[in-house]
């Protein structure tokens, strides 16, 4: 009996038939985890890269007068303009996409407003305030988006745990350009 056991174990060790599922078994799940790994994260700096691009380009706008004394100069306004220029992800843009415009009396000032903790965050609480000719305004974009790789979530979600969102920031600070004020509105929060 215990003769026909090594037999049978012997056997079975010389057998080659299945070895390559066997082995791609093995090598595929970490494999393929790290390949979407791969491109979920390059997702996450592309969003990050075009959130920063259109809010340097919507913040010009600003910068040069051009929002405020263009008629429309509401925070939906603006959040339109950087949605303008996030064109691949225009669709999902207005959704997912806060403004927060502050204007300040001098740049030591903006330090103290510190960055927003993403689990915390809340829509709600940004201000839009674009200032007139000579003020010093801080531009903040948020955009949350959703992570797609189940296994990633532990990584990259720094919404809460049970978002499946990162919050990714896009940032611009200036002084105003002496601009006329005839038509201009710069409302405070």
């Amino acid at each position: 009996m215990r003769r026909r056991l090594i037999d049978h174990l012997r056997k079975f060790a010389r057998a080659t038939r299945g070895a390559t599922a066997l082995e791609f078994a093995i090598i595929g799940t970490p494999f393929l985890v790290l390949f979407f790994g791969i491109i979920e994260l390059g997702l996450v700096f592309m969003v990050s890269i075009t959130l920063q691009n259109a809010t340097d380009a919507a913040a010009r706008k600003i910068r040069t007068g051009q929002f405020q004394t263009g008629g429309a100069v509401t925070k939906n306004d603006f959040k339109t303009q950087v949605c303008n220029y996030m064109t691949w992800l225009q669709s999902s843009c207005s959704a997912n996409l806060t403004v927060d415009v502050q204007t300040f009396t001098n740049f030591t000032n903006q330090s103290n407003t510190g960055a927003r903790d993403a689990s915390t965050f809340n829509p709600a609480n940004t201000c839009f305030a674009t200032g007139v000719a000579g003020d010093i305004v801080l531009v903040r974009t948020y955009y949350q988006w959703t992570i797609f790789t189940p296994l990633l979530n532990a990584a990259l979600v720094n919404m809460g745990s049970g978002s499946g969102k990162r919050l990714i920031n896009a940032a611009a600070s200036f002084r105003n350009e002496p601009y006329s004020t005839a038509n201009a509105t710069g409302a405070a929060c």
